[in-house]
């Protein structure tokens, strides 16, 4: 209790600022998040955020750099309406992705716009562990279902990472190593068991651009089974390895070419299960990803082409304690898409969008229990789509389109999408945008809920959602900026695991809440940020609860003087619950309720010569807090990193 009023009394003690707000710096207007930012996830196409009625949210290649030693799913989770469940773990914990109420498969990623969903796991989601922060330019968050214009899967959320791309200057690049601690709350003797590098070369030559990249991560010290007792369990270490290669060719000034390679993997060990310990259970993941994209521009309008294939092969070794025996498991998924997308500027107010999307997707499983043959593990679709984006001069803006999905198992489903931005005055001072949407989206079952010898369903059917949500975005004198969100989403047919038949079924879910962020600027070397959401959900899943009513973040980002960088980060999560359906931990059909928790980050940068070397370091979990974030396994402790950045 104590260390709680000791971090409300900072907070408190830095909103009190609010006196040091007179003056205007050119510092503040670089760093408040305007209205007149440019994203692509909204439309597939540059937009002005005030021109979307959409909510998005970009983590910016400023902020990755002043978060260095920090995962791509850390910064993720600081994102109001998303709370990733596991990500305080081990790393050899799986991470699950929970916005607005909603689960990981209801959440679509998105590489450079190429969806990468995995055929090869349970739910389809996405293992974002296999991505390099290092690798990445900026993220893009689109909240809400998006499935008009992106198909299956982008019920809650969609996720746009956006890599990096080749310099102007002949050769450059960057080398960057970082070593730090890996403890749990109540261990400190992992030593430099926390280990990365990256190495990234990129450059033009001509009409040829290249980009080269690849990281290293090395990660022991802890185990991830919590112990109730005083025995120490065995470390469980993870490793993993990303490369990266880009080559692109600029024909003219219409026509540019690019062709992609992507190879990720990583090895871990796990243990038995909650409070249980192993010492021989291992695992293996890898994806190859390989694909090519054209762009094409002509005086009214843009024509491109995505092209990739994805295979994710992943494998493991768990010991079987009625058997005696050491089972092996092994998942194979493959994915091929090809999207034509084409924009036509019908005037200078309103653009046409329309594209064609064909998937096709298999997944080929051997375990001791079940099998799936990927002659019968396959679908494909094929989509056509279309959106209208009419942007007037007084300030209001609409967008409206649908898409016809084509699935070659369940038959035909439309979405549809609509949303409204209304910018009610914008001047030197003051810009107040209000902004409505109602979209539909779809979620097909996978392969494996559908065709798992032991708990598939073939019976099952898409899932389908509705959103609904409005807000207002207002920014004020360079350092004030805050939004408000309310959304409201019902899932009808909601893919669910009953315990009761022990496979899959279809069921129903609502949710609803709302979304508070806040930038204020009050000083030239002070930023503060902060976030809230509230999620009132009628309905949990047995072993996916675990989402928080309320979730609160700041932090504050302090530049005593040039080049240098300080930032806090505070996160209080709310109580959380999971359903005890056979009385693992209490008795049989109650509810566990996890305690809120509070967590300080510090991470410091520091460049000098010329911005050619970048020195930072980091502290999480400064109060060495000892909470559940999943039941059963240990939460990282107070650990600690160090790094160094060098380019050329």
């Amino acid at each position: 209790m104590k260390k709680q009023l000791l971090i409300v009394g900072v907070l408190a003690c830095s909103f009190a600022s609010t006196n040091l707000f007179a003056q205007k710096k050119e510092k503040q207007t670089e760093q408040v998040e305007s209205l007149d930012e440019v994203v692509v996830t909204a439309t597939k196409f540059n937009l002005k955020k005030e021109n979307t009625g959409k909510v998005i949210h970009v983590i910016s290649q400023k902020q990755l750099q002043s978060n260095a030693g920090k995962t791509v799913i850390d910064l993720i989770n600081t994102v109001a309406g998303i709370d990733v469940k596991g990500v305080n773990t081990n790393l050899t914990e799986p991470r699950s992705i929970n916005i607005r109420g909603g689960r990981a498969r209801q959440v679509l990623v998105l590489i450079d716009g190429v969806p990468v969903t995995d055929q090869s796991a349970i739910n389809q989601e996405f293992d974002m562990r296999l991505l390099a922060i290092n690798q990445i330019e900026k993220i893009e968050i689109l909240k809400g279902a998006s499935s008009a214009l992106y198909g299956s899967g982008a019920a809650a959320a969609v996720i746009n990472v956006i890599l990096k791309k080749a310099s102007n200057k002949i050769i450059s690049g960057s080398f960057e190593t970082s070593l730090g601690t890996n403890n749990s709350a109540k261990t400190s003797n992992s030593n430099l068991s926390d280990r990365n590098q990256n190495l990234n070369l990129n450059g033009t030559l001509g009409k040829f651009n290249f980009l080269g990249s690849y990281s290293l991560t090395g990660l022991d010290g802890m185990s991830s089974a919590k112990s109730t007792t005083n025995t120490n369990y065995e470390n469980d270490a993870y490793n993993s390895a990303n490369g990266l290669f880009k080559l692109g060719y600029r024909v003219n000034d219409q026509l540019s070419l690019t062709a992609f390679l992507n190879y990720d993997e990583f090895q871990y060990d796990f243990d038995a299960g909650a409070f249980s310990d192993s010492d021989v259970n291992t695992g293996s993941q890898e994806q190859l990803r390989v694909g090519f994209q054209s762009n094409y521009t002509y005086k009214k309008g843009v024509f491109n082409i995505l092209a990739s294939k994805n295979k994710v092969q992943r494998s493991f070794n768990q010991f079987n304690s009625f058997s005696n025996t050491l089972d092996n498991y092994q998942f194979n998924g493959n994915s091929i898409n090809l999207d034509f997308v084409h924009k036509y500027e019908l005037s200078n107010k309103l653009q046409l969008i329309t594209g064609v999307n064909y998937q096709e997707h298999s997944n080929s499983t051997v375990t001791p229990f079940a099998t799936i043959d990927k002659e019968v593990a396959n679908f494909n679709t094929v989509d056509p789509y279309a959106s209208l984006v009419y942007v007037l001069d007084f300030g209001l803006s609409a967008n409206i389109g649908g898409r016809y999905n084509m699935h070659n198992v369940y038959g035909n489903q439309f979405v549809y999408d609509g949303n409204l931005a209304y910018t009610i005055f914008k001047n030197k001072k003051t810009k107040l945008k209000l902004f409505t949407s109602y979209s539909t989206a779809f979620i097909a079952p996978s392969l494996y809920q559908l065709y798992d010898g032991f708990s598939g369903n073939i019976d099952l059917n898409p899932e389908t959602n509705e959103t609904f949500e409005f807000g207002f975005d207002i920014n004020y004198q360079d350092w004030l900026q805050f939004d408000a969100v309310y959304f409201d989403r019902k899932e009808t047919n909601a893919i669910i695991y009953d315990n009761a038949s022990f496979s899959y079924a279809n069921g129903s879910s609502d949710a609803n809440g709302i979304e508070l962020n806040t930038r204020v600027i009050p000083t030239s070397f002070l930023t503060i940020n902060a976030s809230y959401t509230y999620i009132d959900r009628d309905k949990f899943e047995d072993f996916n609860d675990y989402i928080p009513a309320h979730k609160f973040v700041t932090d504050l980002e302090i530049t005593p003087f040039k080049n240098a960088i300080f930032n806090v980060v505070y996160r209080h999560v709310g109580e959380r619950s999971i359903f005890d359906r056979y009385g693992s931990f209490t008795t049989a059909g109650n509810n566990v309720i996890l305690d809120s928790f509070n967590v300080v980050d510090f991470t410091t940068n520091y460049k000098f010569l010329e911005n050619t070397v970048n020195l930072y370091a980091a502290v999480t979990n400064l109060l060495n807090e000892d909470f559940d974030d999943i039941l059963g396994f240990s939460t990282r402790g107070r650990n600690y990193k160090v790094g160094v950045r060098l380019n050329f």
